[in-house]
């Protein structure tokens, strides 16, 4: 085998760049195993080197069935590698395991991809390839044992692959043309109003004591009187709760309704919406 043929077979099986792969065969004195050893170090030593940098651009990808859900937040540092061929086949595949693994990192880490190697040994040659940071971020799993999961995502790059997505998991004894749409526009609504909770008393104290916090500073010089400074502040965090709470929202598809109201109006007794997951780059 020529030279030039070793640096061939070297990139193809490591994907890394014609340079590094002349340089590592010869150090490795045209011996194609160490010379991918080579690499691999010196891939890690790479990656090492960019990991204290932001990345707060990427993707959110979205892998499963109706029954059992996931997605996950894969991070980089601009938005032209998102949209790299190499960033979004990888992300793809990953999403796919992780699924499969139901979201534990851990797991997700160790576990082979279709190139023999692990989805860490895999990320790090990423990233020496591609010259950026890139980090796995958020991942859950939705299961439904009764009923189904609704996806949506929001500008979309590849095949479940976006910015923004959304998981809805709906509890219901039957499943219909009604419910189906049903579950389409409510995690259209999800992504575009963005609630905190599916009800009201399920808002995280934490939260609303900010609020509280930031409204009472607003009203602190407003020179109101205690009294009407105090109906205020309840008014407004009372407004806080319904409009970040997806039952009491203005539906999207008719802002006149509540989302509350359109199950009324689904007169189906046995609908619950049980969990959501919103994820978006960047929040």
């Amino acid at each position: 085998m020529t030279d030039i043929e070793k640096v061939k077979q070297l990139r193809l099986s490591t994907g890394a760049g014609f340079k590094d792969c002349n340089s590592a065969l010869k150090e490795a004195n045209g011996d194609l195993d160490k010379a991918s050893e080579i690499l691999r170090i010196k891939g890690v030593a790479k990656a090492s080197k960019k990991m204290s940098r932001d990345a707060k651009e990427g993707v959110v990808v979205i892998s499963g069935d109706d029954k059992k859900t996931s997605i996950i937040e894969v991070n980089c540092e601009t938005d032209f590698v998102a949209k790299n061929s190499d960033f979004l086949n990888f992300v793809q595949e990953l999403s796919e395991i992780n699924n499969s693994n139901s979201s534990d990192i851990d797991k997700l880490k160790s576990t082979q991809m279709k190139n023999g190697e692990t989805v860490e040994v895999n990320l790090v040659a990423l990233i020496s390839k591609i010259g950026e940071k890139i980090t796995i971020g958020r991942a859950m799993t939705l299961n439904s044992s009764n009923g189904l999961n609704f996806k949506y995502q929001h500008s979309v790059i590849k095949e479940n692959v976006s910015k923004l997505g959304v998981i809805v998991n709906l509890e219901i004894d039957r499943v219909d043309s009604d419910i189906n749409s049903f579950g389409k526009q409510l995690s259209m609504h999800i992504a575009a109003s963005n609630p905190l909770a599916i009800n009201i008393n399920e808002i995280k104290n934490e939260i609303v004591k900010k609020e509280q916090e930031l409204i009472d500073e607003e009203l602190k010089n407003s020179g109101k009187p205690d009294d009407i400074a105090k109906k205020i502040s309840l008014g407004k965090i009372n407004k806080f709760k319904q409009e970040n709470s997806l039952m009491t929202q203005d539906w999207v598809m008719e802002p006149k309704k509540k989302v509350q109201d359109i199950i009324s109006e689904l007169a189906k007794p046995e609908l619950k919406i049980r969990e959501f997951i919103r994820m978006k780059i960047g929040e």
